[in-house]
């Protein structure tokens, strides 16, 4: 709860220190004396925004000040602890407010921001002020005050963060999908492609391979022949090149005989004589594998006809066709990995559906009783306010999912929101034998005023806030009150 507030050149106020102990504590003065920049301070120290206009006229900042103590077991705690906050002297909140508009915030002497400060006061206090009324009109104000009353913001705060986990995967599902689509027609053409190249099974350099080999086919006769004579004139024929050498031999060791000079000439001559032979040999097998293959020539034909046709489609050489598979299969894979995260974040998207349909039927369940009692207890304060002929419901309704509705964010025909699967209306009948109409539809502002002083009265019995402010509290309620 709040124990001490300081405020220091803020609005008018030059330096006020206010301390304030278990219980009812009532600011009272005539109009004008200050008593609502007081609630505004509050407001400040709370987490509302803060403007230069503020600022006491003369000054360069205001200073508010705010220390609350808190339970150790308290919601606030909690969350203080979990941001690295020591809860054992309470909590400690300065806002100083520069002209600059450079404001700072600190909590426990740790410079802070909005957020976090927003984040740490949520549980900790509510102010109502002069027109509190026109929030509790509104539909969202009424389904909160619910659900606090009913302490089922922790519950709520579940709905809120699964509904929040489901947002950014259907966005992204839909992104994959659509990806998808627009890749289909491209897929479709990269499977093709992988195949005709892949059905074609291309070795690096059988191109060349072959085309050396359709020469040799197409040309076996005259290479038969060529070679045929190349062999007579060398070894077999009468006369032959190798048959002479010999002879030449011969005369030369004759000659070496007389002159031993000769002896490395003769050497070479014999070397160059076995060389032939060798090559006679050669060409003798080689021959015999010369053989007009007509069936063969057609074979590699059409295999060659198959690598030019892939590398004019791809690339001009069978280097680029493989080049072009691997780009292919890099792309088919990539494809392939946007279905898997399909079929990924569809399961995270059913088991969180479940989850969240499981939580907000939860919360629906517990909102009904909550509503009854509500009802029951805000008659009982109502009576104490001069109303005890006024009859007070809520209706909870379903809100109903539209046709075009996301399917992961309804439950059969409802819908699911961040708040759940309802929408509460406060409904009043301030006078026996009236019907039931929407709280919004009051006319008189003082029965709206008893209707909030009644709900705050309910909200001060719970364990949510330990501090209720009240700003202006007989606001329209009359004097017999």
């Amino acid at each position: 709860m709040l124990r001490e507030l300081a405020i220091k050149n803020f609005a008018i106020i030059d330096d006020l220190k206010i301390s304030f102990s278990d219980g009812l504590t009532i600011l009272s003065g005539e109009t004008g004396a200050g008593k609502s920049i007081i609630i505004n301070a509050a407001n400040l120290l709370l987490g509302s925004r803060a403007t230069a206009d503020l600022i006491r006229t003369g000054s360069k900042t205001a200073e508010l000040q705010a220390l609350f103590q808190i339970k150790p077991q308290s919601r606030v705690a909690g969350i203080m602890q979990e941001h690295g906050f020591d809860t054992d002297e309470g909590l400690l909140i300065n806002r100083i407010i520069s002209r600059n508009d450079r404001h700072k915030i600190y909590i426990n002497g740790r410079l802070g921001t909005i957020a976090l400060l927003n984040t740490i006061t949520e549980n900790l206090a509510s102010i109502s002020g002069q027109h509190a009324h026109q929030g509790l009109l509104k539909e969202e104000r009424q389904l909160l005050i619910l659900d606090q009353l009913g302490g089922l913001m922790p519950l709520r705060h579940k709905v809120h963060k699964c509904y929040h986990q489901i947002l950014p995967l259907i966005q992204n599902l839909k992104e994959l999908e659509s990806a998808g689509q627009r890749q289909a027609d491209h897929l479709q053409l990269l499977e093709f492609q992988q195949k005709d190249i892949t059905a074609a099974s291309v070795s690096l350099g059988e191109d060349v391979a072959f085309e050396q080999e359709r020469v040799l086919l197409k040309n076996a006769e005259e290479l038969y022949l060529d070679v045929h004579n190349s062999l007579e004139e060398l070894y077999t024929s009468e006369g032959a090149i190798i048959e002479r050498l010999v002879e030449v031999k011969k005369n030369l060791d004759r000659a070496c005989q007389i002159d031993p000079s000769l002896s490395s000439k003769a050497e070479n001559l014999a070397t160059t004589t076995f060389q032939m032979e060798d090559v006679a040999e050669e060409l003798r097998i080689y021959l015999k594998n010369i053989q007009p293959d007509e069936k063969r020539l057609e074979e590699v034909e059409a295999r060659l006809d198959t690598l030019n046709r892939l590398k004019r489609k791809y690339g001009g050489s069978l280097e680029a066709v493989l080049a072009k598979l691997d780009a292919i299969e890099h792309e088919l894979a990539a494809a392939e990995n946007i279905s898997v995260k399909i079929v990924g974040i569809k399961e995270k998207l059913a088991h969180l559906h479940a989850k969240l349909v499981k939580l907000a039927d939860k919360l629906s369940r517990k909102r009904k009783e909550t509503a009854k009692t509500l009802a029951r207890k805000v008659m009982q304060e109502l009576t104490t306010l001069e109303m005890s002929q006024t009859n007070f419901e809520v209706s909870l309704q379903a809100l109903p999912a539209g046709d075009n509705a996301e399917p992961h964010l309804t439950s059969g025909e409802n819908a699911l929101h961040e708040t759940g699967s309802d929408r509460a209306i406060f409904l009043i009948a301030p006078n026996v034998g009236e019907p039931l109409k929407p709280l919004s539809s009051i006319v008189s502002g003082g029965e709206l005023s008893r209707v909030v002083l009644a709900l705050k009265a309910i909200l001060a019995e719970t364990e949510a806030l330990e501090t209720i402010v009240f700003d202006e509290v007989d606001a329209g309620i009359g004097g017999a009150v």
